[in-house]
């Protein structure tokens, strides 16, 4: 096996691992760790402003711990801090333990993406980089599928999920230590100050915040949205789960799209169809259209996300991992804003009103342009 095959193949179930099991599945379990811990109001939203921080704060390190460490060390450390966070979920016997370990588990997030991309900089041909990067990131999808069946089939047993996901969180540090390569090589070796930030940068911050904000609908308020147009409770909500993460999976097709169409054209129809999502499952009142949404919108996100890590690092190809940093904290922040914002909009307004606001912020990061990218297929 290759160096550059084993390499995608760790990326994208370390990727699926701090994603999808540390970060995602927290809530799919949270209604179980309720119940059991008799959790204040509160400390919900204390937990996910604090995870949303800590991935903030740990891409920002991950992009210069990779320049100046290298990519395998910074990538074993993401899988051990997952591993220790969803351990800590696992033994927690209060609140506050909890709040720690989900804080860590989190951390995991931010750190693993830089490492990645400049580790597919370092030994994979640049012909094959965009493909390869996508791939790695479509690897959400694969631990948002996992996690969605585990938390419908033994979702009263959490705390066995959560030790089992940090002994998959160990095996893939290990894995890491054998299929990353220690350094990124020459071409992310530490520049010195910031990065300048050129057109293709200014209108990526643009395009990546607008697309955040906008799938905050879903990600933040689909359950919601499910329990009043539809009536469904949790079991709808995982369904919907499952839905999103298969159809994620044809994200890894990012790469080879934006080969043969061009970072723009990827761009504006993965746009398009998580705004047709975002109206199907917010205004939607047939549970098939509501699941046809799922699919546009898990297939949309992470073709989105890929399409901005591949934008990032053709913005700075001399240092990728900060590249993908700005763009991936771009969409984090995003999110940030973008929840409170559609919360507000329900208390003001009307879901409907909400559904079409978001809508149109999905389509209005279409107007951004990859100002300078290379040629499809170079």
């Amino acid at each position: 096996m290759s160096p550059a095959l084993r390499l995608g193949i760790t990326g994208f179930g370390l990727i699926g691992v701090c994603y999808g099991f540390a970060r995602f599945a927290f809530g799919l379990f949270l209604p179980q760790i309720d119940a059991e811990l008799d959790l204040p109001a509160a400390v919900g939203g204390l937990i996910a402003g604090g995870s949303f921080l800590g991935y903030c704060i740990a891409i920002v390190v991950a992009a210069q711990l990779t320049e100046r460490v290298g990519a395998r060390a910074v990538a074993m450390a993401a899988g051990l801090i997952a591993a220790l966070g969803m351990l800590g979920i696992a033994l927690a016997p209060s609140a506050l333990w909890l709040a720690a370990a989900v804080l860590l588990a989190g951390i995991s997030t931010g750190l693993v993406s830089p490492p990645m991309a400049a580790a597919v900089a370092a030994i994979v041909q640049p012909q094959r980089q965009d493909a390869a990067n996508t791939l790695i990131n479509s690897g959400t999808s694969a631990g948002v599928i996992l996690s969605g069946p585990v938390a419908l089939l033994i979702g009263a047993e959490w705390r066995l999920a959560y030790g089992v996901f940090a002994a998959s969180a160990l095996v893939l540090a290990v894995l890491a230590s054998f299929c990353v390569p220690s350094t990124a090589g020459p071409r992310a070796q530490p520049s010195p100050g910031r990065p300048a930030l050129n057109a293709m940068l200014r209108q990526l911050i643009v395009a990546s915040l607008l697309m955040g904000a906008a799938s905050t609908a879903l990600w933040s308020f689909g359950s919601q949205i499910l329990a009043q147009r539809l009536d469904w409770g949790s079991a709808g909500a995982g369904l919907l789960w499952v839905v999103i993460g298969v159809a994620g999976i044809a994200g890894a097709g990012a790469g080879s799209l934006i080969g043969r169409l061009g970072i723009d054209w990827v761009h504006r129809l993965s746009l398009a169809a998580m705004a047709l999502a975002i109206l199907l499952v917010g205004m939607g009142t047939q549970p098939a259209l509501t699941l046809v949404g799922g699919v546009l919108f898990g297939a949309a996100y992470i073709m989105l996300t890929g399409v901005y890590l591949v934008w990032g690092v053709c913005a700075l190809p001399e240092r990728p991992a900060t590249g993908l940093t700005i763009s991936f904290l771009s969409i984090a922040i995003g999110q940030m804003l973008g929840a409170p914002a559609f919360g507000l909009l329900l208390s003001w307004l009307t879901l409907d009103h909400a559904v079409i606001v978001f809508t149109l912020l999905a389509l209005a990061g279409g107007l951004a342009r990859s100002a300078g990218a290379r040629a499809p297929g170079a």
